[in-house]
């Protein structure tokens, strides 16, 4: 018969120091600044062409969004108006 890992404590107590589980929270801490350290190294900056390209998509992007909003409400503001019969008066 072969003696386990785990069948080899024959009932003592694991020592101190030696408990196989999480590490401590500042060694979580360390390892987490040092993964985004290293996620930050690859970043690559934009050249300032590429920059100007990406802004004008957006904004360009954002106009266009702007005037399918637009377009939408005030469809859907005069459909209400012609559904419920909204006139603009008050009757009194």
């Amino acid at each position: 018969m072969t003696e386990t890992a785990a069948g080899s404590s024959h009932g003592r107590p694991a020592k101190k120091g030696t408990k196989p589980g999480k590490p401590g929270i500042f060694a979580r801490l360390a390892l987490f600044f040092r993964q985004v350290i290293g996620e930050l190294r690859k970043v690559v900056a934009p050249t300032r062409q590429e920059l100007v390209n990406y802004t004008l998509v957006v904004l360009v992007f954002v106009v266009i969004m702007m005037a399918i909003v637009t377009g939408l409400d005030l469809g859907f503001g005069k459909a209400v108006l012609w559904i419920f019969g909204g006139s603009g008066t008050v009757e009194h």
